[in-house]
């Protein structure tokens, strides 16, 4: 049975383990519309977190197995293969494609200059290949970063690091030029509700209380408004560690810090404030607990100036052409990972991931979500063997207009990232800066190419 997974991050890797796990015969393509493999593993981990970045060695003896082949660089749906064309092609296709979109936060002012999610800032400073321009730090002398999750924590740490901290990892050039000349003196990091209901882990959290030449404050007078966290006893561990960490820093006198993160709770955004043409600060109201872990506006406003707003607080899944679409979940509907269309299953169509459970969990849930969805494709193998597909489809993928990057290409890629490093003194593999110069790499011939 030939099965193709879209999308190479870790749902769609765990997808292809699992197939290769439970039947011994299955061949596997796993597409993903980027020359490289590993999704928000390469994309989307921030770039000093080596630990879970290492994610990236497990996913690869996957990739490499024999039975498995990679083809990066292959668009799925209105620009690319369409979706009826891909099933044609393979007994079953899963589809792993993510939650590509961030939420908005519905303010006026949201659309300013200097107004960005913090999805772009990731992808600028991972050299994602969709990455916008730079211009994210220039005049930037105070930042808010709106939600208190792990990648509002993630932007904010960024943001207060020095370049030699960040030298050794894979950051672009022009980022760490960037950040190195960056002024950014206050990072705030916002949320609308209270400590004891704010989303980033203790290990994050702590992270910002450790960084050189950084405070990170806390005013006390907030923790105090949340009730859990005048006794966090009560409180599941994962939130007392938090409240307890936040308390630690409230209660320590003013440093002397070049820079400070200040963790503010409590406060909701309502107006992004324009200042010569872009945005020049936040205008907040203050909220209170409503007693069912909640928050509700009090009517009173704070304004804290900004160059720079990140909004940090959701992502949603958006439609492929193609495939049905949930708009209100974000999701493709579907039954234990089988694809409806209406209120029948689609023979041969399944999800896994954020595109089929929504922008949940961590790196790990998306085992069971892989788990799931393939037993429901093995339950399904006997039907959707009996119909006769090509027995190679990757010279009809080229037909059908896509270039696959396959692993050999991949592998091109490394090599280049890896001289670039050594070219730039930078003392291990520097990402290279954008799609050109990625497929330049593929085949050699970028493998010597600088970039500033």
């Amino acid at each position: 049975m030939r099965v193709a997974v879209v999308g190479s991050g870790p749902s769609g890797v765990y997808t292809a383990q699992s197939l290769l796990q439970q039947d011994p015969e299955v061949r596997v393509d796993v597409l993903d519309r980027l020359p490289c493999p590993y999704g928000l593993v390469r994309y989307g981990v921030a770039p000093d977190h080596e630990k879970i970045k290492s994610l990236q060695h497990t996913l690869r003896t996957v990739l490499e197995e024999e039975r498995v082949r990679f083809l990066g660089g292959v668009e799925v749906g209105a620009r690319g293969v369409p979706v009826a064309r891909l099933r044609e092609l393979y007994h079953a296709v899963v589809y792993c494609v993510g939650a590509a979109a961030d939420r908005r936060l519905g303010i006026p002012g949201e659309d300013l200059p200097g107004s960005w999610s913090a999805t772009e800032f990731v992808s600028w400073y991972s050299a994602h290949p969709d990455a916008v321009a730079d211009g994210f730090l220039r005049g930037v002398r105070s930042a808010v970063v709106v939600g208190v999750g792990n990648v509002a924590v993630d932007v904010a740490r960024i943001l207060a690091r020095g370049s030699a901290e960040l030298s050794a990892t894979d950051m672009p050039q022009a980022a760490l030029t960037a950040l190195a000349a960056s002024r950014v003196d206050t990072v705030h990091v916002v949320g609308r509700r209270g400590p004891s209901q704010a989303r980033f882990t203790t290990k994050e959290l702590r992270e910002l209380g450790s960084l050189p030449e950084t405070e990170a404050v806390v005013e006390a007078a907030e923790l105090a408004l949340d009730p859990d966290a005048a006794d966090p006893s009560g409180l599941p561990s994962a939130q007392r560690r938090n409240v307890e960490v936040l308390r630690g820093w409230a209660a320590r006198p003013p440093g002397a810090a070049r820079r400070r993160i200040r963790l503010r709770f409590f406060l909701r955004p309502v107006e992004l404030l324009a200042r010569d043409g872009r945005v020049g600060a936040v205008r907040f109201e203050r909220t209170a607990p409503d007693g069912h872990g909640g928050a509700t506006g009090t009517g009173r406003f704070e304004e804290i100036e900004a160059q720079l707003v990140l909004r940090s607080v959701g992502y949603r899944g958006v439609p492929l052409e193609g495939l049905p679409f949930d708009p209100a979940r974000g999701t493709v509907p579907h039954r234990a990972g089988r694809v409806l269309r209406g209120v029948a299953v689609a023979p041969g169509e399944y999800v896994a991931g954020w595109i089929k459970r929504g922008p949940t969990g961590v790196i790990g849930t998306n085992r069971p979500c892989a788990k799931e969805t393939v037993a429901s494709l093995l339950a399904d193998a006997p039907a959707l063997a009996r119909r006769e597909v090509p027995a190679d489809p990757l010279p009809l993928l080229r037909a059908a207009g896509a270039e696959p990057v396959e692993w050999s290409g991949w592998l091109d890629i490394e090599r280049a990232e890896a001289a670039l490093g050594a070219a730039l003194g930078r003392g291990g593999p520097v990402k290279l800066p954008d799609r050109a110069a990625l497929r330049e790499a593929v085949g050699g011939a970028g493998a010597d190419r600088r970039h500033d």
